[in-house]
């Protein structure tokens, strides 16, 4: 009955604490926690279970609304009732500065007057230019946003404009730089015709005219980003999607069980899909293999929008992430959304995809393999 039990700071696997223990060595990595520790999550869980719950979705909704208010405000055509000051975050990620160079590729398609529409994606792109500018220090001008909001013809999401921006993003890119590509729309899956996938089918983005010009293939995306990454230089992508676990194609899906343990699963060649030496990593909503039952890559219920509020979340309450605690973290707003919260206001459209009926859970593929609870986040 007087049983107390705490998480492993590394692997996160639920630990039996004796009484009167000092320090606890975690059966199942190998790590040791100060039993202090572990005894203050205890406390945090007992104490605050709801209010956490409720506090991952009342303060990333002030975080959302307060940027789409200020955008409202500046003629972009979103509604609001009033502007609140943005709420100033002391996070530092590692990296956060330095003079290295920063470029970042955020992409919203909504497919609007169509069966299909999605309310949420262009939100998505506002927000998370502003986490980029105002929280990660990346330049303005180094940001390229594509959305049907976009008054140049040549930053609406076609397929022709997708695949340029691309190459933009990757364009002279040298030792440290860091790149970013945000993409929340929809996502689908065709069968492959290579022989270069394990499921027989190649992921894809659906830009906003693929009815006429055809899907964007997880190859295409792959020769045109990661492949010519060179040493030194950081890719991390952020797509908000269906079927998107790998659909930048590398080598490397790192599984992660509900009790924290992990594997690295080989999905490709390094060879063929690796990069020149950067680092590539995708954090994705969902798998591969979600059926079209549960999310189907064209229908109007899809969960377009989760991923990018899960992750804006957990980056705004750490200020030294690590890797595996991130997606963690991620996929305990999903579960937790699904389950208890429930958000109003202007911008609910937006997280209607982050109640009722969610299955899936963000997804970490790499061009490397890496400890997931030692390596720090860094952008």
């Amino acid at each position: 009955m007087g049983e107390k039990r705490g998480t492993c700071t590394r692997c996160r696997k639920q630990l039996l604490v004796p009484p009167n223990a000092t320090a606890l060595r975690c059966t199942s990595c190998g790590a040791s926690s100060d039993v202090c520790v572990l005894l203050q999550q205890i406390e945090h869980r007992i104490q605050v279970p709801v209010r956490q719950v409720c506090d991952k979705g009342r303060g990333l909704l002030t975080f959302i609304n307060n940027v789409i208010s200020i955008n409202a405000n500046q003629g972009s055509g979103v509604s609001s009732a009033s502007v609140v000051r943005m709420p100033t975050y002391s996070m530092q990620l590692q990296g956060a500065s330095g003079g290295r160079r920063k470029k970042a590729l955020l992409i919203g398609v909504s497919y609007r007057k169509k069966s299909y529409e999605l309310k949420g994606t262009i939100n998505d792109v506002k927000c998370m230019k502003y986490f980029l500018v105002n929280n990660l220090q990346f330049p303005s001008d180094s940001i390229k946003i594509l959305t049907e909001d976009e008054k140049d013809l040549l930053r609406i999401p076609t397929r022709e404009n997708i695949l340029a921006a691309l190459h933009w993003l990757i364009k002279d890119c040298r030792w440290g730089d860091s790149l970013v590509f945000h993409y929340s729309g929809h996502g689908s899956q065709q069968r492959n015709l290579l022989g270069d996938e394990s499921d027989g089918y190649d992921e894809t983005l659906c830009p906003l005219d693929y009815e006429t010009k055809g899907m964007i293939l997880d190859d295409q995306i792959n020769d045109i980003i990661v492949k010519p990454l060179p040493e030194g230089a950081r890719l991390h992508a952020i797509i908000d999607a269906c079927h998107s676990g790998t659909v930048l194609d590398l080598p490397y899906v790192c599984k992660i069980e509900e009790d924290g343990r992990f594997k690295w699963e080989t999905e490709a060649s390094p060879l063929n899909k690796g990069t020149r030496g950067g680092l590539a990593i995708c954090i994705s909503a969902c798998a591969d293999n979600q059926s079209s039952v549960d999310t189907s890559a064209l229908s109007v219920g899809t969960m377009t929008g989760a991923l990018t509020y899960s992750f804006i979340n957990a980056l705004v309450r750490s200020s030294e992430t690590k890797y595996g605690n991130l997606l963690l973290a991620m996929r305990s707003t999903v579960r937790d959304a699904n389950k208890r919260i429930r958000l109003n206001g202007p911008i609910v459209s937006m997280f209607n995809k982050v109640f009722p009926g969610i299955r899936q859970e963000p997804q970490m593929s790499s061009s490397k393999m890496f400890p997931i609870y030692d390596k720090i986040f860094s952008i």
